[in-house]
């Protein structure tokens, strides 16, 4: 994958980050992948677990240092990062892919036979700036509010913006759904576009995003619910059980999760 130049070793020898412009807490800098270690680190996250007003606090300044906030999952069964099998040597650029000609794949192969592809979601209206929706969802991550995330640490990963998080990192949370994220993260970019959509949090198999221009009508949440469902699969044949009562859900909904069997 394409990468911009990675600040993150400067932090071996300047924990604090202030030759960056920050003002870290103690951390923690990961290297581990599938493969053994990175040549650099790959993310930097807190030692201690996210509180609320942690991605605000470190946000703005860490986008102007080229690194994107995110909070990491360390309480899960697979634990932290270091243990994720990161794959970041098996991702493409996101850039080098459509997001409809990705979504339109997957749909055909997991929808109905008798089912065509309806095409992209319209963009809703910004209801919010995303991030500012971003750090509201961050803050409410932390403090708790999804028993799926269960020790959520602010994390800092070198990246173009927050679409691309998943593949700069090489996470293989979706590997039996795609082995190469970086065509998820295309997608996660056009969201981003239409959406206002900032990925806030990653799990070993779990990654929420923040949605700043949520479907406002049963008919656009629809629209959304197809892509959702070539996206991921999992989040409706093994949540909701029908694109109906899935697209229900996403009327006004802020914060989308997505989960890989």
């Amino acid at each position: 994958m394409a990468t911009l130049p990675n600040p993150l070793p400067k932090l071996a020898s300047d924990p604090s980050g202030r030759s960056l412009g920050l003002q870290l807490p103690p951390g923690v800098l990961v290297d581990a992948t599938d493969d053994g270690p990175w040549h650099e680190p790959l993310l930097w996250h807190a030692a201690r677990a996210a509180s609320p007003g942690n991605w605000t606090a470190l946000g703005a300044t860490a986008g102007r240092a080229g690194l994107v906030p995110v909070l990491v999952d360390l309480g899960g069964a697979q634990g932290g990062p270091d243990s994720w099998e990161l794959m970041p040597a098996g991702m493409s650029y996101p850039g080098d892919h459509d997001a409809e000609e990705v979504l339109a794949g997957f749909w055909e192969e997991y929808a109905a036979a008798d089912e065509d592809w309806p095409g992209l979601a319209a963009a809703p209206v910004l209801g919010a700036d995303p991030d500012t929706r971003a750090a509201q969802v961050a803050d409410l991550l932390a403090a708790g509010g999804q028993s799926w995330l269960t020790a959520p640490h602010l994390a800092l990963v070198p990246a173009r913006r927050s679409a691309d998080v998943p593949a700069a990192l090489g996470w293989s949370g979706p590997l039996n759904h795609e082995n190469d994220t970086a065509r998820l993260s295309a997608v996660l970019r056009s969201w981003e576009d239409r959406f206002g959509i900032r990925v806030v949090a990653l799990g070993f198999d779990v990654l929420a995003v923040s949605v700043a221009a949520p479907p406002a009508t049963l008919a656009e949440a629809e629209a959304v619910a197809v892509e959702h469902y070539a996206f991921c699969p999992d989040a409706v044949d093994q949540g909701s059980g029908s694109l109906e009562a899935y697209a229900r859900e996403l009327v006004g909904e802020q914060v989308w999760s997505f989960w890989w069997d």
